[in-house]
């Protein structure tokens, strides 16, 4: 079995050799996205967080829709809590759709509403971590900063013969000895198609560092399902089991859902009554 390749003995021409491997790619396969149409911070945030987790072909419409209903983030910011779940649901992990509106709010409140200047202070920001920050950063003004998601990982990995368990630190500062200096947006791009098109997680056996699991039945199945019980009215913890009629859901999971759906803040409980609604921001 052959050892893995060590970061350190990767050559510049064998970096200059991938480079161009990678943007040749690019030039004849480039995905058309609507995210990819625009330079505004606060629409690639947007994007970037829709897509976590997310099959760029779920995301394209939501996209649209978001961008049509709140085109800029001091828009979002004024939304209400509700509104915003309503436009989420159906693509997921709905936690991902308050952060954003909560980062939305933090944003114009402390930043004026300068998305770029709140991605360099990303830790403050909620839902926003490293990764989320440098992309914005990137494809927003071509910043010669670097993000590794789990493409790009992947194809690092295999184009170089690198461990599998390499640590992030480790990919980190690879990934930026590979990256063309003044092209970062062209270039993750082009990492990010080449390994979403060409080099994907089938043909080359590398798999993710987490593994998202199945929907179908899943607790965050019934959240989703909660969610959409109480966007229009308060419900008993009885009236929202019958609503759950279809799935086989017994009283101690939904409990549990419900228990964990009031700890994120998705819910919350009315006057200490066994009634439930969605909360908004301030009650």
């Amino acid at each position: 079995m052959c050892a893995c390749a060590s970061p350190d003995s990767v050559s510049k021409d064998q970096i200059l050799l991938f480079q161009k491997k990678v943007f040749g790619f690019y030039k004849s396969n480039g995905r058309n996205l609507p995210w990819r149409m625009t330079n505004d911070p606060y629409l690639i945030l947007l994007s970037e967080v829709m897509l976590q987790q997310t099959q760029v072909s779920r995301v394209i419409d939501y996209f649209e829709q978001w961008k049509n209903r709140w085109p800029t983030i001091q828009d979002l910011a004024s939304a209400t809590r509700q509104d915003v779940l309503k436009a989420w649901l159906g693509l997921g992990y709905n936690n991902r759709g308050l952060r954003l509106h909560q980062a939305a709010k933090i944003i114009c409140k402390e930043f004026g509403g300068n998305v770029l200047e709140a991605m360099k202070h990303f830790e403050s920001i909620p839902g926003v971590g490293r990764y989320t920050a440098n992309a914005v950063l990137i494809f927003s003004s071509n910043a010669d900063v670097v993000t590794v998601d789990t493409n790009i990982r992947r194809i690092l990995i295999h184009e170089f013969g690198l461990c599998e368990d390499i640590s992030d630190k480790e990919i980190w500062e690879f990934a930026f000895r590979c990256l063309p200096k003044h092209k970062s947006r062209m270039w993750h791009n082009a990492l990010m198609d080449f390994g979403a098109l060409e080099l994907t997680a089938k043909k080359t056996g590398i798999k993710p560092k987490t593994q998202q699991s199945s929907f179908e039945g899943s607790d965050r199945q019934i959240r989703a399902k909660v969610l959409r019980l109480l966007l229009d009215c308060s419900l008993s913890f009885d009236h929202i089991h019958e609503g759950l009629d279809i799935y086989d859901v017994g009283d101690a999971r939904l409990k549990d859902i419900i228990a964990g759906m009031l700890k994120d803040g998705l819910i919350i409980r009315e006057n200490e009554s066994n009634c439930f609604c969605i909360k908004e921001d301030g009650s």
